[in-house]
């Protein structure tokens, strides 16, 4: 496995930090490893796969906001090895809960390739899902019980998160706003839990970390916005079908800010007629192209891009107290790239 994850724009912390991305690497290519060979090819096969591991990134520069030159060496390399490993279990961690996800979603792929249910089936994705968060605990509770607290918080989050997507909103609760905090416990707490532990185990202290991870829980949240605007304007170069969660009867937030503007007595003929498209078929190809056609042409999809936008900049102005220099940049520019995806 190789390093590969996004540019910060801030040369100078990256060339500090990627020796602690190497080194997440080959601690994760453990991680995944060390069973008989078939449960290897298992549990390896998303970690393999791909991905941008922004999360262990988000770790490694929170980090440097505890960076001190008058520290003694001994102490230092104590600090980048506990760094690192709570990053290994943070993307472990996320890693298990893709395995779960998808198997919840009976998703057919995930990084461009099968997903694991599809390739092995239910039961086994769901154990490796559990082997992988397990072996993030081990990792885990060689960083001490508050982190351990932290993680399993974190964890339990992720769950929370996907048994209120699955049982939906009561009648009394604000649709968009239940959706939002399905957002926060879903995709933010791992975030937050991944800038935490990196500004607390780099030695920045309480107040930078908990301001971190603020911070970490709201670009979470615009992270998952923008992907439900990709949802519907994609073109095919992201590699993600037009309309995948709308043909799966999912309501993101594009279509919840249209049926609050139906309850409200304020919506448009267009997006009348769009709701009543998403209550008919959508399995054929012509109809699904035409509803994505018809939202990628209204106003909500703008409302939703706003959505996004407004998420990251209150993740940025969550950082006006840390300090000025370049791990702060680093977030800001971190921020920016979480909604940079938006067509």
């Amino acid at each position: 496995m190789s390093v590969n994850t996004v540019n910060l724009n801030v040369p100078h912390l990256e060339a500090r930090i990627t020796p602690g991305l190497e080194a997440v690497e080959a601690r994760l290519a453990d991680a995944v490893s060390g069973s008989r060979d078939l449960i290897d090819e298992l549990t390896r096969h998303l970690a393999v796969a791909g991905g941008k591991r922004i999360r262990p990134l988000l770790t490694l520069v929170c980090a440097q906001f505890g960076a001190d030159e008058k520290r003694a060496a001994c102490d230092e390399q104590v600090r980048q090895e506990r760094v690192e490993i709570a990053a290994t279990a943070i993307e472990l961690t996320h890693l298990a809960s893709l395995y779960h996800d998808d198997v919840i979603d009976s998703a057919p792929t995930r990084r461009g390739v099968p997903s694991a249910q599809r390739q092995w089936g239910n039961n086994r994705a769901i154990l490796a899902g559990d082997v992988l968060f397990a072996r993030a605990s081990v990792l885990i509770a060689a960083l001490g019980p508050e982190t351990v607290a932290r993680h399993a918080h974190t964890f339990e989050r992720l769950c929370l998160g996907e048994l209120n997507e699955t049982f939906g909103p009561r009648p009394d609760d604000d649709p968009v706003a239940f959706y939002l905090q399905v957002l926060a416990d879903k995709t933010g707490s791992l975030l937050a839990a991944a800038a935490h532990f990196g500004a607390w185990h780099g030695g920045a202290g309480d107040d930078i970390a908990e301001t971190v991870a603020v911070f970490g829980e709201k670009v979470g949240v615009a992270f998952q916005i923008a992907d439900d605007v990709i949802d519907i304007a994609a073109d095919g170069t992201s590699g993600k079908t037009p309309g995948t969660d709308l043909r799966e009867g999912v309501d993101t937030l594009p279509v919840l800010l249209l049926r609050r503007r139906a309850a409200l007595g304020e919506i448009d003929e267009a997006g009348a007629s769009i709701l009543t498209m998403l209550e008919g078929d959508l399995s054929s190809d012509v109809a699904l192209a035409e509803v994505v056609g018809a939202l990628r042409n209204h106003d909500v999809l703008d409302e939703t891009r706003e959505l996004a936008r407004e998420w990251a900049s209150n993740a940025v102005a969550a950082l006006e107290g840390l300090p000025q220099g370049e791990p702060r940049e680093a977030l800001e520019h971190f921020a920016a790239i979480m909604v940079d995806r938006l067509a």
